[in-house]
Parts: structure tokens; C-alpha cells; sequence
């Protein structure tokens, strides 16, 4: 099974960066989201990543140029319906991401493989509100996706042999390295990131120490590359609370709890870097 078009459905943050990754290996991509404003920025968030790629000499300027000239952008999804794959990359919410597999579903040809970057929602859910949950299938990208090699492939209930295989084969194509994950809450990179981050919010909600001294004893103590507070920051804490709310529904375990905190900054409406303001401020 070959994969030469590939569909994305929303241009954030990781949708853009999966459209990058498929154009930077030769695909033609179709960025699709009804918001025209996040379209634009989308587009204009590749154009400056790849410019910053040629700039380190990773790219070449002609290979940045001509990745760009790949991807289509459109606001409307009937734009993807001769795609050999679509990648959804919406929102982490369940009803949103089971209306768009519905709506790809009556528009795509009958062979289309219809995948979804979900970070924690059942891939055998989405797959059942299709009438091909057998093409159906789990490509959880890692943020920022031009950077991170990690791709988990979670197979639905459902997902055919030859849909996997092409999808472990694609991401290879992206240069990145799959892993094949079963279908579970939070999968595995976020059953186990998403809690350490959760607990690093509480240990800020009880006054332990500082969000810096926070990312400082993790930086320094665990080696990690970024604190847990500010790769909240970089996720988006409305992402990383919808996340914690189906481990705990998933697991129905109290280890799973968001923390109050964390669910009070998402109301007030502090998302991180994408609203200028979270753990940190970026305005």
C-alpha cells in the first residue's frame, strides 16, 4: 500500500508540524482547518521552521522552497477526499474528533486509511462511529513533531494487518521511529508523562517550591531536557488536563486526579505559551 497524499486536519501546533514532516519526505499534503486565521498561522509556522532549518544547514533553501510548495492549505475537508491517508490533529476532545472521522468517513474513498494523533482517546471509539473501523488507526505524533523521532502506531480493535504496516512504513518514510502501542488510556508516553507533570503541578499547588525551582530540581536532579511545568507550558495545559481527565475516567484510579490547579488555570483560561500565559509568562 503506497502513500503519496496525505490529509491533515487541523494546522496547530502539531498538525503543522505533521504536515511539515510528510512534505520535508516528498508527500503532497493537504492542511485543512475551518479556522482560516489558524490556517494562515500554520502555514506561517512551517515556512519559519524550515527557514530556520536551511538557516543551521539541516535543509537545504531549495529543499525548504520546495517542501512548502507541497502543502495545499484549505478550509473546507472536501479538499481531502482523494488523500491516501488523513491525519487528524484537532483538539484533544473526544466529540469533536468522533464528528470529524464521521464527516471524513462520507467523504473519502472507501481504500482511504483515516488516522488520528490523539494523545489519550481510544482509537477503537473513533474507529466504530466509521463504516471503516478496519482502516482506522492511531499515529501519535511527539511534540514538536519536525524534532521528536517517536511515533506510537495504536492499532484500534479493529485495524487491519496491511493499515498498520502501511502506517509503521510511513512513519520510517517521515524519519521517525514507530512503536507499535495498544489501545489504552493515555497509551504509553502520556500513561506515563501526563502523571509526573500532574504531580509536579501539585507538588507547585502545595507550596513545595517555585514552578522554576520546580523545573530546576528535574533539570538538574533528573537530567531532563525541560522542567515538567514548562513541557506543561509547551503542550498546552488544557491538553494536559483533557489528557489526566481520561486517564481517570479511563483507569477510574485516584493516582489519575488532575489537580485542582490545574484545572483553575485552564478555567481561567492561562493555556501555556499558545495563550501567553501558564506556569510561565510569554507575553
Amino acid at each position: 500500500m503506497t502513500i503519496s497524499q496525505i490529509g491533515v486536519v487541523g494546522a496547530g501546533q502539531m498538525g503543522a508540524g505533521i504536515a511539515q514532516v510528510c512534505a520535508c519526505a516528498g508527500l503532497q499534503v493537504t492542511l485543512c482547518d475551518l479556522n482560516n486565521e489558524a490556517l494562515t498561522r500554520g502555514i506561517k509556522t512551517i515556512q519559519n521552521s524550515l527557514q530556520r532549518m536551511a538557516a543551521k544547514g539541516k535543509i537545504s533553501q531549495d529543499e525548504a522552497e520546495a517542501a512548502v510548495n507541497r502543502i495545499s492549505p484549505s478550509t473546507e475537508l472536501t479538499a481531502l477526499m482523494n488523500g491516501d491517508m488523513v491525519i487528524e490533529a484537532a483538539s484533544e476532545n473526544e466529540g469533536i474528533k468522533q464528528q470529524i472521522f464521521t464527516q471524513l468517513d462520507q467523504l473519502c474513498q472507501p481504500e482511504t486509511i483515516l488516522a488520528t494523533n490523539t494523545s489519550s482517546i481510544s482509537i477503537t471509539r473513533l474507529a466504530a462511529t466509521t463504516g471503516r473501523p478496519d482502516r482506522v488507526i492511531g499515529m501519535h505524533f511527539m511534540n514538536p513533531v519536525p524534532m521528536m523521532q517517536l511515533v506510537e502506531v495504536i492499532r484500534a480493535l479493529q485495524t487491519a494487518d496491511t493499515v498498520f504496516k502501511a502506517t509503521t512504513d510511513l512513519a520510517e518514510q517521515l524519519g521517525k521511529v514507530p512503536v507499535d502501542v495498544k489501545d489504552a488510556p493515555g497509551f504509553v508516553a502520556n500513561r506515563i508523562l501526563l502523571p509526573m507533570i500532574n504531580e509536579a503541578v501539585f507538588c507547585l499547588h502545595e507550596g513545595l517550591a517555585s514552578a522554576e525551582e520546580i523545573d530546576t530540581v528535574m533539570k538538574l536532579g533528573m537530567s531532563h531536557p525541560m522542567g515538567p511545568l514548562a513541557l506543561a507550558d509547551l503542550i498546552g495545559l488544557d491538553t494536559c488536563l483533557s489528557i489526566m481527565e481520561v486517564l481517570n475516567d479511563g483507569f477510574n484510579d485516584p493516582k489519575y486526579r488532575p489537580c485542582p490547579l490545574l484545572k483553575q488555570m485552564v478555567d481561567a483560561g492561562y493555556l501555556g505559551r499558545k495563550s501567553g500565559r501558564g506556569f510561565y509568562c510569554y507575553e
